[in-house]
């Protein structure tokens, strides 16, 4: 499936281009490169997980924030095959507050680099938007690729973000309560978001993700590799 409106696309192109250098120029530093590192533990072991978070962030003592959300994820092809990769856009709402407004993410694709850097990096953008953004998604030629509804808790170091959160299999026949998981597992991923070029981000993130162990190994993890 192609973009069928090459005028549309470039417009939208032009939207999510916050990294190039031009704009960065022109508004000054733009924190939209995310510094990431993920990994997953069973559900048996979580709260163990849970208990040495509470114990090493920040503000425990009003709790780590909560979170229950639908996402849903859309895949924009390039206009020609030469153009490049397709794009990820993801947009979530929570489930608990129907009220509340969406939210819509796009994802560049991570890069790995060497052994010696500490995290995968991509680039990120997080918009509020109106409740009418699935369906201008879809006018605008993207295709809808899976839903699902993720639950957990929101952890936070300093500026590092902790989220401990489990998958869902989304059905809207269904209460949130008697949605299926989609594994036994927990899925973990620590996270930055800064400015292009703070590469010593990664250097904390590690230092953290170390005194975790040996409950969970947090690490670059490439979905895409076979």
């Amino acid at each position: 499936m192609e973009f069928d409106n090459p005028n549309k696309f470039s417009e939208l192109n032009a939207v999510i281009a916050v990294d190039t250098p031009g704009i960065v120029q022109k508004h000054g530093n733009v924190s939209n490169q995310e510094y990431l590192l993920q990994g997953s533990i069973f559900d048996k072991s979580v709260e163990v997980l849970l208990h040495r978070l509470r114990g090493l962030c920040d503000n425990m003592d009003v709790g780590p924030e909560s979170f229950h959300d639908h996402e849903v994820s859309f895949l924009l092809m390039s206009v020609t095959a030469t153009s490049g990769p397709p794009v990820t856009f993801r947009v979530r709402r929570a489930v608990d507050d129907p009220s509340s407004a969406w939210q819509l993410r796009y994802l560049g694709n991570p890069e790995f680099g060497d052994k010696t850097r500490p995290t995968a990096v991509r680039s990120i953008l997080d918009i509020a938007c109106g409740s009418d953004i699935v369906e201008f998604l879809k006018e605008l030629g993207c295709r809808r690729e899976f839903d699902f509804v993720s639950k957990g808790f929101i952890f936070r170091k300093g500026r590092i973000k902790i989220v401990v959160g489990k998958f869902y299999r989304y059905d809207s026949t269904k209460n949130p309560a008697e949605l299926e998981p989609v594994t036994g597992a927990h899925y973990v991923e620590m996270s930055v978001v800064a400015p292009s070029g703070q590469d010593t981000i990664g250097n904390d993130m590690r230092l953290m993700a170390d005194q975790l162990k040996p409950l969970i190994t947090l690490d670059k993890v490439d979905f895409n590799r076979r």
